[in-house]
């Protein structure tokens, strides 16, 4: 690829919303590292430089060599990046007088200039940062300010070399994508080429040449990523292609035979394998989540192990990896500090001995539901909900038996179905319900009761990473939570979660 956007990581909270709103105008980008930068820089034909916690001052501050960059490709500096250009190209950049973070509107913007074309004085941007540019680096010129930031914009004479101490990235920059268009497109020339059929045909190519006659088996999980590796492994290598489907009994009600039928009409060779009683058994008396994640993760090994070994000649594992986890792996500061184990795998055991393929690995979530729309497969499918890996097991809070399953699955059934008949499925990113661990007293039908409590959650969010709670209606509420109540014996109070992440994160476990 020759429309390549090279990302330099400088360790941002931001910098994956680079690389979604580079990718929204159909452009290839990849992050990177600012300490791994890749040698082969005639792949990119612009880079961008990402913001950072840390300040230009500071003696462990990311100080990359950018020799081979500026003034050799169009350079876009955000925030940490503006000040690093400025810092070490003899501008100054000093401790803001007030920290200047949030929103704030540019008073000044220079006539003529592509980098701001179609954008006009008073548009909204979003500032992060608690150093500023005081002084413009050597043969810069000033493209924009607000009316507490003088050097808000610059580009450098001579260079296809632009900085901005804002962010565009994020939604707050009303004009962002303006600006990152009129950067890439309209200065940098990258061409619009990356869209889902243009990866499909790249990336069936890809897997044709990689795989060739080679059996792949893939662990399908009725989500959305794995769902949309198979199709893409389908077609490229056809029935060498062996997709297995496990019941661990903790999946939503109906769920293994209703997505097993899901699989056959579109074609894939799939094989459902019922272990539910194997896992409740690993389970039984386990309350610690990360000891419930780890012995599902064991036996689903195991399991799958047992099956591909009925399987003659197979030589790749198929996963459905999506680009966040790259990233994650790849980072600056290397995988964040552990909330909880991942959802999948992970890792594969010396003994499987596979070499492992995946198609996604590029793909931001929003970009594998295109794809998958690309290749037809059906919306409802692609629309799903995320669901842990772990199903029912971590949102049962303390041991798990199948009694508490069985509580879970119908609770859940009523919920989600209510969503999908007031037409709020689709408006919301995930929903669930989770079994507390306490009993509360009630009454029904006169009598005294002494049983479960139950909490649902809704949220709605981009990628996982952040979310708020959903407003539902509250006769939507009332509603669900009289109908759970009276149709699914051991449940007697019903609550709503309305935490956002962070400070608490999606799941309760």
């Amino acid at each position: 690829m020759q429309n390549n956007v090279l990302i330099l990581d400088f360790g941002s909270q931001y910098t994956q919303l680079i690389a979604r709103r580079v990718r929204e105008l159909n452009i290839y980008c990849e992050i990177h590292p600012y300490n791994n930068i890749p040698e082969d820089l005639k792949q990119f034909k612009a880079v961008i430089l990402s913001g950072s916690p840390f300040s230009v001052r500071a003696e462990d501050a990311p100080h990359p060599d950018l020799s081979e960059i500026k003034g050799k490709l169009p350079l876009l500096a955000v925030c940490y990046g503006a000040q690093y250009l400025a810092h070490f190209n003899g501008g100054n950049v000093a401790p803001s007088n007030i920290r200047e973070y949030g929103r704030a509107n540019l008073s000044y913007i220079k006539e003529n200039e592509t980098f701001f074309e179609n954008i006009e004085s008073g548009s909204q941007v979003w500032m992060s940062h608690s150093d500023t540019i005081k002084e413009l680096p050597s043969g810069a010129v000033r493209l924009a300010s607000t009316a507490d930031v003088e050097n808000a914009s610059y580009r450098i004479d001579g260079e296809s070399t632009y900085a901005i101490q804002f962010h565009p990235e994020v939604y707050h920059t009303t004009d962002g994508r303006q600006l990152l268009e009129n950067f890439l497109v309209k200065i940098a020339g990258v061409a619009q080429t990356w869209t889902p059929d243009n990866f499909v045909d790249m990336t069936v190519a890809d897997l044709k040449k990689k795989v060739g006659d080679g059996k792949v088996v893939l662990g399908l999980s009725g989500g959305v990523d794995s769902t949309v590796a198979a199709v893409l492994l389908n077609k490229a290598i056809g029935d060498n292609l062996y997709c297995i489907f496990v019941n661990n009994g903790l999946l939503r009600k109906n769920e293994f035979d209703n997505v097993l039928k899901q699989y056959e009409g579109m074609g894939l060779n799939v094989k459902g394998v019922d272990a539910s009683a194997r896992f409740l058994d690993a389970l039984k008396d386990v309350e610690d989540p990360e000891l419930k994640r780890k012995a599902i993760g064991r036996v689903f090994i195991e399991v799958f192990d047992d099956e591909a070994h009925l399987l003659e000649d197979v030589e790749w594992l198929g996963q459905g990896t999506i680009y966040p986890d790259v990233i994650e792996s790849i980072s600056v500061k290397g995988p964040s500090a552990t909330i909880k184990s991942h959802h999948n795998v992970g890792g594969l055991p010396d003994f499987m001995k596979l070499k492992v393929v995946e198609p996604l690995n590029m793909l931001f979530k929003d970009e594998v539901r295109r794809v998958g729309a690309s290749m037809g497969i059906d919306p409802e499918l692609l629309g799903r909900h995320p669901f842990p890996g772990p199903g029912l097991a971590i949102r049962i809070l303390g041991d798990i038996t199948e009694e508490k399953v069985r509580i879970l699955q119908e609770v859940d059934h009523i919920f989600i179905e209510g969503l999908k008949s007031w037409d709020l499925y689709d408006k919301v990113w995930q929903a669930g319900a989770m079994l507390l661990p306490v009993n509360s007293v009630g009454v029904m039908g006169d009598e005294r009761t002494y049983e479960k409590c139950v909490a649902l959650r809704a949220v709605e969010s981009t990628d996982g990473m952040t979310a708020d709670w959903v407003h539902l209606p509250y006769n939507f509420l009332q509603k669900i939570s009289n109908d759970i109540i009276n149709k699914v014996k051991g449940v007697n109070r019903v609550v709503y979660d309305i935490s956002s992440k962070p400070p608490a994160t999606i799941e309760w476990e």
